[in-house]
């Protein structure tokens, strides 16, 4: 029995977990649901690593296998149309398990320290496992409708952890924001999925993928549903116009962000467009669309992280950006390189929230980049862990995001000079804005007051720092990954990705885009270290000198208040008010109208049964009976005189009738 034909145990392993502490989680100690909750992750990250080492030596790098028939027929839809139980894993899945697993597992080490005083204990371990469970379901499925299972399933898990703190109105408001917004995005997926089955017979990626080698379809059809699947995709991965979830979604546990962020849930986007490249490559229009939207994202985004003083919110508009970078490497072909901005992407930014979560540990649940400052020397290695990962997502080379950033940027140079411009000034907004996260909480003077009988600001324990440290490693060497041949390296990752991604099989980089955009990344880490280090009054002077443009950005370009004044305010309360005077004034109206006519005929049954039923056949007959009964009573008198005579008098009548006749 290998690790291959074992394949089910991996997504297994922690959906145990979290049954288990579903069910017995009170009578475990808090120990017990480290050791079973860890474990568990520690085995999944386990076996999928055997999987994958297995995976090198068969041909084609692929293995898939169906369990069992989970839906035989799809409600009539055609002869043989169904999903199976099925698990793929190829060097696409085979990138994505090792990520869930691996981040995962650092995560939940990192959270046995992070969550140690607070309470539910036991139901963000089961949660976080069921997380996990969903994510894998997601990446090793073998069909759309087993993906779109573990699709919902990481919705739901979101919706659970970032309103962990449920007794916060602010926390429970940004998990029902983040379920209602993903069913939005998931609506339009989930009607893709559909239309991919209807134009193809079947939701099975390889049986697709020869469809559209072999045959192909229309194109019309194609692009429609591969509207619809970005639309999902969007939604899943916080793209415009979709994104104003996920800045709300911080208001959930440092772990859960960094979880969420890193290696799951918004990477489920780029997932779906990779695992669909042959059917999205069928539709240029959309990668177009695809390519657009993910570069507005990019540089909305970034420009409002540039003003957040939230340094949680700060990431979580960084990873908007990101993402939208990604978005727009699929959107111009460059699926290989959007892939591993993903892998980068999840080592330097699960370490930036976990560095961001040793922050606020320190400073006791304080967010505020404002009352921060001076805390190199109290975390030396939260300062330099973050450091590193600053350096990285920047694109300083050579750390783990120059490679994958300038991949990006080389496929977008190609395709368009204007898209390479928006990835260009994207890529210099990011420098800035996390050198100014960095030198706000770490540098210049303490600002973050007395402490209040609570010691001063110091290092967390080994459990959280020593999966920094881990991650530290691999923003540092990450970028090997895909080092490119333009630069002397061997782009293992493309050649690893061949078989799945051919269409990008290797992303060289071109020596002219490559060193502009290093120039700009260091331009702006100098002006970052001016303006917040040197001359902090700078950015004071620039945002009072536009006060409405900065408060404009800082609230997100007012896309929130937007969102809530035509559907909250408008279609909600308005909307809702319209419609319930529609109800009254006509509904109603209409309900109130059938009342009365049912009540007058009732009346008119009733007068009817009271003087003509009743009065005339039933009473009537009755009275006639006996009014007849009493004259013919009266003969009955028991003298036999009086019956001779009647018998006499029958008898005359009878022979006068005869005689007469």
């Amino acid at each position: 029995m290998t690790f291959l034909d074992t394949l089910w145990l991996v997504p297994l392993f922690p959906a145990c977990g979290a049954v288990l502490i579903g069910l017995l989680g009170r009578r475990f100690s808090r120990r017990g649901v480290s050791v079973l909750c860890v474990g568990t992750a520690f085995a999944a990250f386990a076996w999928a690593l055997g999987a994958v080492l297995e995976l090198r030596h068969l041909p084609g790098r692929q293995f898939e296998r169906v369990w069992f028939a989970w839906l035989p027929s799809v409600a009539g839809l055609g002869h043989g149309v169904g999903a199976d139980y099925g698990l793929l894993l190829d060097p696409l899945s085979a990138v994505m398990v090792l990520l869930v697993t691996g981040i995962g597992l650092l995560i939940h080490l990192y959270s046995v320290g992070y969550m140690a005083r607070e309470g539910g204990y036991y139901r963000f371990f089961g949660c976080m496992n069921l997380f996990l469970f969903a994510m894998l379901t997601l990446v090793l499925a073998d069909n759309f409708l087993l993906l779109f299972v573990g699709w919902e399933g990481v919705g739901l898990c979101s919706y659970l952890l970032i309103g962990f703190w449920f007794k916060k109105h602010t926390a429970r408001a940004a998990g029902l924001k983040a379920f209602l917004v993903n069913r939005v995005g998931d609506a339009g997926f989930l009607l893709g999925v559909l239309l991919v089955l209807r134009l193809f017979g079947t939701v099975r990626f390889a049986a697709i993928s020869a469809t559209l080698t072999q045959h192909g379809v229309s194109s019309g059809a194609v692009m429609a549903a591969t509207l619809l699947l970005f639309w999902g995709a969007s939604g899943k991965s916080a793209q415009l116009p979709l994104f104003v979830w996920l800045p709300d979604a911080m208001e959930g546990p440092t772990p859960v962000s960094a979880l969420m962020h890193a290696a799951t849930m918004v990477t489920a986007g780029i997932y779906l467009l990779c695992r669909a490249d042959l059917l999205f490559l069928a539709a240029p229009q959309t990668l177009g669309v695809v390519a657009a939207v993910g570069a507005g994202t990019a540089l909305f985004a970034a420009a409002v992280a540039l003003v957040q003083t939230d340094i949680k919110r700060v990431l979580a508009f960084s990873t908007i950006s990101q993402l939208g970078t990604m978005f727009l490497a699929c959107g111009v072909g460059a699926f290989t390189a959007g892939l591993f901005h993903v892998v980068t992407h999840a080592f330097f930014k699960a370490l930036l929230f976990l560095g961001a979560g040793s922050v606020i540990h320190a400073l006791d649940g304080e967010q505020d980049l404002s009352r921060m400052g001076g805390l190199a020397r109290r975390l030396p290695i939260t300062a330099g862990c973050m450091g590193v990962a600053t350096l990285a997502i920047a694109g300083i080379p050579p750390l783990a995001g120059f490679a994958s950033k300038d991949a990006i940027l080389t496929a977008a140079w190609r395709a368009s000079p204007w898209l390479w411009i928006v990835a260009w000034l994207t890529a210099g907004l990011t420098s800035l804005y996390m050198f100014r996260l960095y030198f706000l909480t770490f540098h210049g003077p303490a600002r973050w007051g007395p402490r209040r009988g609570a010691g001063e600001p110091h290092e967390a324990p080994g459990s959280m720092t020593g999966p920094l440290l881990v991650l530290a490693g691999l923003c540092l060497v990450g970028g090997g990954l895909g080092w490119p041949t333009s630069l002397g390296g061997a782009n293992r990752l493309a050649h690893w990705l061949a078989p799945v991604l051919p269409v990008a099989a290797e992303e060289a980089g071109e020596w002219g885009p490559m060193a502009a955009s290093v120039l700009l990344v260091l331009l702006a880490a100098s002006l970052a270290w001016l303006g917040y280090v040197r001359r902090p009054e700078l950015p004071r002077r620039w945002a009072a000198r536009w006060p409405q443009f900065n408060g404009w950005l800082r609230s997100g370009a007012g896309v929130d208040a937007g969102y809530t004044a035509v559907f909250a305010d408008g279609l909600g309360k308005r909307g809702g008010a319209a419609l319930a005077r529609f109800d009254g004034a006509v509904l109603d109206g209409g309900v109130n109208l059938g009342a009365a006519a049912t009540r007058l005929t009732a009346q008119l049954a009733a007068w009817w049964d009271t003087w003509v039923v009743d009065g005339v056949a039933v009473e009537g007959l009755a009275r006639l009976a006996a009014f007849s009964s009493r004259r013919v009573r009266r003969l009955q008198s028991g003298r036999l005189q009086t019956y001779a005579l009647l018998m006499v008098f029958g008898l005359g009548t009878f022979l006068l009738f005869y005689l007469l006749r």
